[in-house]
């Protein structure tokens, strides 16, 4: 049986946080990251890039300031941008795309919807400790 190689994908994920508070986002950042990590068995060294976006409300701090500290992270490649303000559209939120090198198949890979965040895409949606039942 031939196995074939990594091949680059991507994988989603959100959450949210109440207020505009630097330790609140790097602490939902670094949640909504180990998550992803930890459901998908990614390896720090099969990253590639990760494309973090938050709302106009949000400029406390850096997403990407937070995902450098987990490890194996030292040396991806990130990157921080504003969403686009579409009217009605979720306050307070966090995105990310990871890039990630990997022979799991698509269907597998678990993407991860948190928080406010879970209404976006219910069907990628996580519950965690603290969430609201809504």
């Amino acid at each position: 049986m031939t196995t074939l190689p990594p091949i680059l994908q991507g994988i989603r994920g959100a959450t949210t946080v109440e207020r505009n508070d630097a330790g609140q986002i790097a602490e939902r950042t670094r949640e909504l990251l180990r998550l992803i990590v930890d459901l998908n068995g990614i390896r720090g060294e099969d990253v590639a890039s990760a494309i973090f976006t938050v709302t106009s409300d949000l400029d406390a701090a850096f997403p990407a300031v937070a995902a450098r500290e987990h490890p194996g992270w030292q040396d991806v490649a990130l990157l921080c941008s504003r969403e686009i303000p579409v009217p009605g559209s979720l306050a307070r939120c966090i995105r990310v795309l990871i890039h990630w090198n990997s022979d799991r198949p698509k269907a597998e890979s678990r993407h991860v919807f948190l928080h406010g965040a879970r209404g976006l895409r219910p069907e990628w949606s996580v519950r965690v400790p603290g969430d609201e039942e809504s």
